[in-house]
């Protein structure tokens, strides 16, 4: 038998910080005024790639051999129900380790 276990990286881009050179080039105008993001929002052009090669740096140990991250989606796997709920266990402490909860 084969279980998974999947999550959804809930304000997943939303918590990597832009550095302070780079908010400038997120600048937007509206007719409140003109802001930048501090965070990297969904959608700007490297954003995905960026927040993949952080989780994938983050998890780096659990991927291929019992984690999946596509996008902001983590796909946790075991062959058995207890398993699974262990590996679901280890990759919640990593994301609490890295303050991604």
């Amino acid at each position: 038998m084969h279980i998974t276990c999947f999550l959804d990286g809930y304000y997943g881009y939303n918590q990597i910080p832009i550095a302070l050179e780079d908010q400038e080039k997120t600048t937007f105008t509206c007719p409140f005024g003109t802001f930048a993001y501090r965070r990297m929002p969904f959608g700007l052009c490297n954003a995905l790639a960026t927040f993949q090669r952080c989780m994938t740096s983050i998890f780096s140990d659990m991927v291929e051999h019992f984690l999946e991250v596509f996008m902001d989606d983590f796909s946790v796997h075991g062959s058995s129900f207890d398993e699974c709920l262990h590996h679901l266990s280890l990759v919640l402490i990593r994301c609490k380790e890295k303050i991604l909860c």
